[in-house]
């Protein structure tokens, strides 16, 4: 009998849902959007309606088939609990017993269990990715913020309250930039897709470099593939921007390594497509931040999941690592 896990990621925009296998190909995938009106019954029963549809088009095509349960990848996701807490950029206010309700919709599901993106992200690549053997790894996601999931011997660290791991939010610079959160000088005010773009802005405005290929867009406009494109063309605003992101990046990694000694660390989101342009200058950085015991032995490495479907990849792989208790 085949085996499927469903996995649905939550976005501030968009919800996706897949329908995944053992060996974490996606059989079948869509979404719905995520809502601004804020009823939480409401949106989990347009979510069960796409979710009942997708499996009963994976049992037509696939007889002897089962699907063992579902996980969920969200923002303030909180293992434990089966919530979402207070998340910035969902509708959702306070607390919300996400699982509960789910639970509701599916008793047949064994297993149903929700997370932080950035843990589901970690989780997939133990599963399904580079980290499959590892015992000990981190996970950084890059992206509009700087997410993480912490894997110590084979297990994902939640802490005593659900939200251990956010090496995003360690003070990398104090009374530095804003970051989201509204503290100053966090890492990911630094190293995410946006942190990035105010790094462009700020060399901009310190050379008063016009001839840039990057002066021209306003910040709304430019993204990170935008300053790739650009160093590939050899842009020196482009470039230091690389430069400076892997340098602040390398000291926040070299932290991570001096709380856990990791086997690997890997990076995740749209930044790292950037290859060594990002790579190089991070591992530089971290290794020149690291006590002589840990230098030449931590490996950073991109991640092994596909960026197209690495969020429900990552959230389905919650239910195989459920199945392993």
């Amino acid at each position: 009998m085949k085996k499927f896990s469903i996995g649905i990621d939550i976005g501030g925009t968009n919800t996706a849902i897949g329908i995944v296998d053992e060996e974490g190909n996606v059989l079948v995938k869509g979404g719905i959007d995520t809502p601004s009106h804020g009823d939480i019954d409401r949106y989990v029963k347009e979510m069960s309606v796409a979710v009942k549809d997708m499996a009963k088009n994976v049992k037509l095509t696939n007889p002897d088939s089962e699907i063992l349960g579902m996980g969920i990848g969200a923002p303030n996701g909180n293992y434990y609990s089966g919530t979402i807490e207070y998340a910035p950029n969902l509708s959702f206010k306070g607390v919300v017993h996400l699982v509960k309700l789910l639970k509701a919709e599916f008793p047949e599901y064994q297993y149903l269990a929700l997370t932080n993106d950035a843990n589901a992200a970690a989780i997939g690549e133990m599963i399904y990715g580079g980290a499959k053997g590892m015992k000990n790894f981190v996970m950084y996601t890059l992206g509009t913020g700087v997410g993480s999931g912490v894997v110590v011997n084979g297990d994902l660290v939640y802490g005593h309250d659900g939200f251990a791991g956010e090496c995003g939010h360690t003070t990398l610079i104090p009374g530095g930039r804003l970051c989201g959160c509204g503290a100053k000088g966090h890492l990911e005010a630094y190293c995410s897709a946006p942190g990035m773009k105010r790094t462009a802005f700020e060399l901009l405005a310190h050379y008063n470099d016009m001839d840039s290929l990057l002066a021209k867009d306003s910040f709304e406009d430019m993204t990170s593939k935008k300053i790739y494109q650009a160093a590939v063309k050899g842009d020196k605003i482009a470039l230091e921007v690389f430069e400076l992101t892997g340098k602040y990046l390398g000291q926040g990694l070299a932290d991570t390594v001096h709380h856990l000694s990791p086997e690997a660390i890997f990076l995740f989101g749209g930044p790292t497509a950037a290859g060594d342009y990002i790579f190089k200058p991070t591992i530089e950085s971290m290794e020149n931040h690291l006590l002589p015991i840990f230098k030449k032995k931590i490996k950073v490495l991109p991640s092994k999941l596909s960026a197209g479907d690495a969020a429900i990849v990552g959230a389905s792989a919650l239910v195989w690592k459920e199945m392993e208790k």
